[in-house]
């Protein structure tokens, strides 16, 4: 028993680099909750419609991902070159910070969305490298439990600041501000919180996995992503694997993104939202720590296709979706697989892909939707305007769990 508890024990780096998560969720918290009200308040003033609103924010995230798409696995093989990829990583903390702290200062809808896209463009890039560090900081073995714990004490962490938050917009007339200038203050909170998370990382992590500098090393990045892109469907597990996650994980990511928004859409009281929400991240620390652990017992490429199947129940569930208790019901089922699907997906391509390319092929995974989605949002956005229902286009997203579950039982047989 004792040996077992040892065994799992998170050295120093490992604390580090879990801490990170920590830190970044917060935003993601932010974003998915405060951030959406901001700009909802912002739209009202410029005249648009909920269901207008609801559409400009899944177009955001849909540009998003496509900047996301670009940069990513290009960021991704430089950073493989030796050194590279602990300076890229801080470029993209700083802009993802720097960008949480400006959208606090816009005053109309258009600018706002502009800063949220720049911001968003930073945290997404930030966890390109950030996951493919994994391979750095732990051993193979060890990986599901890692990345689990990154998962799990992320959500419960990010609580932290975001109590703090929502207490100071819910309260900002007991205290003479208006929730305007609160939700400016949350901002800021959350920036310093991140950048406060992100130092024990940069102090230890140390590139272990990497590509030899050579001469003209950025053009020698363009090359091998070519190389790597033109041979990857001869790599048959990583290939079906990484077209499954595109699916299933585009649609849990739209879920996350766009609750908020979806709720607000629905005309549910904005406070029992948030709160709903943060009940997610509650039940997701537990629920991700079980999930690392069952790990031990069972594979990933068992457990994986369980928390699809949950979540294709949670579309059909969002598709009936009217009143303020469903919203409870979908935000506790929600918390109980979000972290085991994230961190499962993560560790399973850690683990089939070669570790001194872990850039170049997390940079590929993150185009599949980690931090954005495209699809899912796209397929949220059209139908929600083409029908006028919410209810509708966040049921469609049943479609991207079917396929994303066959096709990671394609992957398996290869």
């Amino acid at each position: 028993m004792n040996e077992t508890k040892q065994k799992f024990r998170l050295t120093s780096l490992e604390r580090a680099w879990v801490l990170y998560d920590v830190g970044n969720s917060a935003f993601v918290l932010l974003a998915a909750t405060l951030i959406p009200i901001f700009f909802n308040a912002l739209a009202e003033a410029g005249g648009l419609s909920s269901v207008e609103y609801l559409a400009y924010w899944g177009y955001a995230a849909s540009v998003v991902t496509v900047i996301t798409a670009i940069l990513s696995p290009i960021l991704g093989t430089i950073a493989d070159t030796k050194g590279f990829k602990k300076p890229i990583f801080m470029l993209c903390v700083w802009v993802g910070i720097v960008g949480c702290i400006a959208m606090g200062k816009m005053s109309a809808w258009l600018p706002f969305l502009a800063i949220f896209i720049i911001a968003k463009v930073g945290f997404s890039g930030s966890l390109v490298f950030y996951d493919s560090m994994l391979a750095d900081v732990t051993t193979p073995e060890r990986m599901d439990e890692v990345s689990s714990k990154g998962y799990a004490w992320g959500y419960i962490g990010s609580c932290v600041p975001f109590v703090v938050c929502l207490a100071l917009v819910l309260g900002a007339g007991s205290i003479g501000i208006s929730q305007m200038r609160a939700l400016n203050i949350a901002l800021l909170i959350t920036a310093f919180w991140w950048l406060g998370t992100t130092l024990p990382l940069l102090k230890q992590y140390k590139q272990l996995h990497y590509v030899d500098v050579r001469e003209h090393a950025i053009r020698q990045s363009f090359a091998r992503i070519g190389h790597t892109l033109r041979h990857l469907h001869e790599d048959k597990q990583v290939f079906w694997f990484l077209l499954s996650f595109f699916c299933y994980i585009d649609g849990v990511y739209t879920i996350i993104d766009m609750a908020t928004a979806y709720g607000t859409a629905l005309g549910l009281d904005t406070t029992g939202l948030l709160l709903a929400l943060l009940l997610t991240q509650i039940v997701a620390f537990p629920a991700a720590l079980i999930f690392g652990r069952l790990s031990v017992k069972y594979s990933s490429s068992t457990l994986i296709p369980v928390c699809i199947a949950a979540y294709a129940g949670i579309a059909v569930f969002a598709f009936f979706l009217t009143r303020q208790w469903q919203f409870w019901v979908l935000a506790v089922v929600v918390g109980l697989f979000q972290g085991g699907i994230q961190a499962l997906s993560r560790s399973h391509f850690a683990k089939i892909t070669p570790p001194e390319k872990s850039g170049e092929y997390f940079g590929l995974f993150d185009i599949c939707g980690k931090g954005a989605s495209f699809l899912g949002t796209m397929i949220v956005s059209v139908g929600s305007q083409l029908t006028g229902s919410a209810n509708v286009g966040v049921g469609s997203l049943i479609v991207l769990f079917v396929i994303g579950f066959v096709l990671f039982r394609v992957s398996n047989k290869r």
